[in-house]
């Protein structure tokens, strides 16, 4: 049995690492199968390549693992015309965040055979051995498929893997990691080597914009973070960890049990996060300091509490100031996110948004502002289907989302153009202050360099 799972070109010079297929990877080769990567990611062949390959190259399965966007979903149709023109077609599986919501559509649209819905490491296991076995996938949990008669059959779901320390590492040996360190984060230099770790999974939240494959958290323990975490170290020099799961910050006792661990290792390495700004107290973010954090990306959203209280946020907006405050006093860069376009906004909270962001931005990265978009799953979907707003999956991807910094549904009394000339004119005050803290700190750097005679400085390109 041969499979190829494929990672298609997202148009980046240095990609991030395709840490869900690498799961999946882990997990059959684990159960003994032949694994291949095609890494249209980091050579950007043409899409005509992937046909060419898979006519030379015989294999049973081919896999491709979407999430929700409109360039991923644009792309995916690329990469599914070229696996249909192969002249022995194998079996054509999707997985991931885009096709799971509406896996009947992604069957007929993609021409694929089988949709893998929700976490995949144990669905693929079943599917795979059924293949090889030639056997009826009825009895599957937790997949779509198309028939003999081209009727999409959908079956029950599976539930969550509980113990996920029973998930195998990601396949690190099946891909050019030396490539995938390069990614450029916030607070690298450029001799930092990056990777990306999951310190567990799920989410205890549920606001309305936000689609999961899963509910709750599944948490990791300390010891098997850090044994992942030492390998990538050890064999890749990996020396910045980029926590990719939605909350690393999922109690404040678990984040205190975790950073002590890190700490009591002596591991000397720098790491990032997503958190929550209910857990940003003085103790917490302290030790989180002292463990290596340099970076908590919050999911803030908006800065009114009526626009915070109908996306379901569980935030207000003195929590939201007070943890921005205490992480910036600790020295931390607090990654600080807001949409627009919700229910409740109007130029008001706009106005809101744009004045915290200016007071409180440590400009470590660009941040600007973006409409609200709801992707197929989450409540704000439904919602809109409900008013009239939207019509289906198809009708969002064909149709409504276009882009990600355009507005794809107004759930507010404004009109659509006033809204864009209003966040037009609110990212360029965003820009604005960007570049003008990023001039005085070159102009820092210049007056070290000439009137200090800094001989560390390597050039105003750098920056």
């Amino acid at each position: 049995m041969k499979i190829l799972l494929v990672v298609y070109d997202n148009g980046s010079f240095v990609p991030p690492f395709p840490q869900g297929l690498a799961y999946i990877a882990g997990t059959l080769v684990k159960e003994g199968y032949q694994v291949e990567i095609y890494n249209q990611d980091m050579h950007h062949y043409p899409d005509e390549h992937l046909t060419e390959y898979l006519n030379k190259n015989h294999y049973n399965v081919v896999g491709v693992n979407v999430i929700a966007g409109y360039y991923q979903y644009k792309k995916l149709k690329e990469i599914s015309k070229a696996i249909n023109a192969v002249k022995n077609k194998p079996i054509y599986i999707l997985g991931g965040h885009g096709p799971s919501p509406d896996p009947t559509f992604f069957l007929l649209k993609m021409e694929a055979d089988i949709v893998v819905i929700g976490e995949g490491e144990e669905t693929i296991k079943e599917v795979i051995k059924a293949i090889n076995d030639n056997r009826n996938l009825k009895d599957i949990k937790g997949i779509a498929y198309r028939n003999s008669d081209n009727k999409v059959i959908i079956n029950k779901r599976r539930l969550l893997i509980q113990n996920v320390e029973d998930i195998p590492f990601p396949a690190y040996h099946l891909f050019p990691i030396e490539f995938y360190r390069l990614q450029r984060y916030v607070h690298t230099n450029l001799t930092d080597l990056v990777m990306p770790v999951l310190s567990g999974r799920g989410c205890t939240f549920k606001c309305s914009f936000c689609y999961r494959l899963d509910t709750g958290f599944r948490p990791r323990n300390n010891w098997s973070i850090l044994h992942e975490i030492e390998f990538l170290h050890e064999n890749y020099r990996i020396n910045i960890i980029d926590f990719s799961d939605e909350l690393l910050m999922s109690s404040i006792d678990r984040t205190i049990s975790l950073c002590q661990y890190i700490i009591d290792s002596k591991l000397n390495i720098r790491w990032h996060c997503n958190g929550r700004l209910n857990y940003a107290t003085p103790k917490v973010l302290k030790i989180m300091k002292k463990a290596g954090c340099i970076f908590i990306n919050y999911g803030i959203e908006a800065m009114d509490n009526d626009v915070l209280r109908l996306m379901n946020k569980g935030l207000t907006t003195d929590i939201i100031i007070k943890g921005v405050e205490e992480t910036l006093k600790v020295g931390i860069s607090p990654g600080l996110n807001i949409m627009w376009g919700c229910e409740g906004d109007n130029k008001e909270t706009l106005k809101k948004a744009v004045d915290f962001l200016i007071k409180y931005d440590d400009c470590a990265q660009m941040r600007t502002l973006r409409f609200v978009t709801p992707y197929p799953g989450c409540p704000l979907y439904y919602k809109a289907i409900k008013m009239g707003l939207l019509k289906d999956c198809e009708d969002f991807y064909e149709n409504k989302h276009k882009n990600s910094d355009l507005l794809a549904i107004n759930f507010t009394d404004m009109k659509e153009e006033d809204m864009y000339q209003d966040l037009y004119k609110a990212n360029c005050k965003l820009i604005n202050n960007y570049y003008s803290k990023h001039a005085g700190y070159m102009k820092k750097q210049a007056k070290q360099l000439y009137l200090q005679r800094d001989d560390s400085f390597r050039g105003f390109r750098q920056f």
